[in-house]
């Protein structure tokens, strides 16, 4: 833990004992600076791209509906990243094999697993009871001689995911397809395939964000010799338009960066603007949305900069004070807040000011209030989280979690991004969020613990409020690893109650394009929060993960 000196202004210096992270700076510098003058598609490449885009759409209109072709294209449609502009059309196949799924039950393995799958995905919700009863042998086990089937196992395993409580079936089919996948990598002689199996068996279908999903599947698919040229061409010159926008958005707000000058004032927080923007980019990557973009990367980076200053360097009192000032919401409550403070305070007000001028031409401007009230919670619940630390307290894992529904930032990020959502997002829709659906707690819990999972360790040695790790080893006495394994579990169950009500809520309550910023929110941090901090050290893994996002186009 690094010591710092702050002067506080009054009539005699005072020096404060500090905890600093020791974060390393950000790892871009000024390199997206480079892309603010990069043209867009030019005419050849947008009527290309519209070419290609209506072969596709017609191979798709053409196949048979009740098809293994229709399944697989699909499929390989949303893996290469390009569904967004055939949703209709996907939602049209979608709907007919749930309404005539019995027909694929007498397929094989891959072609039952692979519709259980697709729908599921859509929020469709299909019985598993009849499904799989032909795969399980007299013991109740799934027959041994399937893992001859690759593909019906990688299919199975994919289908899994979206079991929900009382699916036992299913709970065995993850169990069983998981272990024996593992056991096959080894041994596979199709190097494709053997990359698909590895990836999946880190970032399944129903975790993957879309684009780093495509970079990856765009790969494989063009090393599979059965590949369809047409698909391929489609999604790779999809890919490299998309990331010019993407390119040119990121040198936009990165002037705004640079105006703020985080990294001289502010040394203690995590200065991660492209990161941030990975976020944005991960929750709506589709051209439509180029200013949700733009505000949630901001957005985000403020949260960054509040977090580490309640997790790390603001003292009590400095707390309290902009805990106060975030409630009161006006400029002249930055007038009570030590300097570095007013920095945070008043880029956050300019931020949301920003954003008001951003939506006033499309009528939203009024529900950016819903955004406001979201970010008061997360301030309160980094507040708690602070005086449980400096009060030596160590809450019980109920009290814990129901603050950790708060501090994960999920209901502001997520109401956030609907602030620009054309007319699907209702004042009902953001009355919804703001009152806690099941489905937000269970990704918001998610998200929680296994950010606590990865980074707790980190977090006690530099001094922080207890994890739920430490709030689940101090309650039930037991030891770190117990504990690991017990908010696994509830990470499990977590997952069950999510699944379940997406299918409740997927399109009769709120529309499918407002929940996808959910779900994509939920794969944002399960991605980065896997293994490490990716955030938090984002020059390890992450780095290279954005330079395939946002620099190096698909040749």
């Amino acid at each position: 833990m690094e010591l710092c000196t702050q002067t506080i202004p009054m009539d005699h210096e005072v020096k404060i004992t500090r905890r600093v992270g020791s974060h390393h700076p950000t790892v871009w510098g000024d390199h997206f600076f480079a892309y603010a003058n990069l043209p867009g598609a030019n005419e050849g490449e947008e009527k290309q791209h519209e070419d290609l885009k209506e072969e596709v759409r017609k191979m798709l209109v053409m196949a048979p509906s009740n098809s293994l072709e229709k399944l697989e294209l699909v499929n390989t449609i949303q893996c290469l990243g390009v569904a967004y502009h055939f949703e209709r059309e996907i939602e049209e196949a979608l709907s007919y094999m749930c309404t005539h799924y019995e027909e694929y039950l007498i397929g094989d393995l891959h072609a039952i697993a692979l519709c259980f799958r697709l729908l599921g995905q859509q929020g469709y919700y299909v019985s598993c009871a009849d499904a799989y009863k032909k795969f399980i042998d007299d013991q109740g086990n799934f027959k041994k001689e399937l893992v001859n089937d690759v593909h019906g196992m990688l299919s199975l395993y994919e289908a899994a995911q979206f079991r929900v409580h009382g699916e036992e079936i299913l709970d065995e089919a993850l169990n069983f397809t998981n272990t024996q996948l593992k056991l096959i990598l080894p041994k596979l002689s199709n190097i494709p395939l053997a990359q698909q199996v590895a990836n999946a068996l880190k970032f399944p279908s129903r975790d993957g964000i879309v684009r780093v999903e495509a970079r990856k599947y765009i790969s494989f698919y063009q090393q599979n010799q059965n590949h369809n040229q047409v698909l391929l061409n489609f999604a790779k010159l999809d890919f490299n338009i998309l990331q010019r926008l993407h390119k040119k958005e990121l040198s936009d707000i990165t002037r705004w960066w640079k105006e703020l000058k985080i990294v001289k004032t502010l040394p203690y927080v995590r200065d991660r603007l492209a990161e941030a923007y990975f976020w944005s980019l991960g929750i709506n990557f589709e051209p439509q949305y180029s200013i949700v973009r733009k505000i949630l990367t901001k957005n985000i980076y403020m949260l960054t900069l509040i977090d580490d200053t309640y997790d790390i360097y603001g003292t009590l009192d400095e707390l309290i004070l902009f805990t106060e000032a975030i409630e009161r919401w006006n400029i002249d409550a930055s007038e009570q807040l030590p300097s570095y403070m007013k920095i945070i305070y008043c880029g956050l007000l300019d931020v949301y000011d920003e954003i008001e001028k951003d939506l006033a031409d499309e009528n939203k401007s009024l529900l950016v209030n819903y955004s406001i009230i979201e970010m008061k919670k997360v301030v309160r619940a980094y507040f708690q989280e602070a005086k449980w630390y400096y009060g030596k307290t160590v809450p019980k894992m109920e009290q814990y979690m129901k603050n950790g529904i708060s501090t994960s930032a999920y209901a502001q990020i997520v109401a956030t991004s609907w602030l620009s959502m054309r007319n699907v997002a209702t004042k009902d829709a953001f009355d919804w969020i703001a009152n806690e659906p099941p489905i937000l707690v269970a990704s918001s819990l998610i998200g929680r613990l296994i950010n606590d999972l990865v980074s707790h360790e980190e977090e006690q040695k530099r001094g922080d409020a207890p994890s739920g790790v430490e709030c689940y080893m101090n309650e039930y006495g037991v030891t770190k690893e117990e504990a690991h394994i017990k908010i696994r579990d509830i990470i499990e169950n977590c997952w069950k109650d999510l699944n379940e009500e997406h299918f409740k809520v997927n399109g009769a309550i709120i529309p499918r394009v407002l929940l996808m910023c959910i779900t994509n929110l939920r794969r944002v941090v399960d991605f980065l929060y896997k293994d490490e901090d990716a955030y938090t050290f984002s020059k390890n893994n992450l780095k290279d993960v954005i330079s395939r996002m946002l620099i190096d186009p698909i040749i």
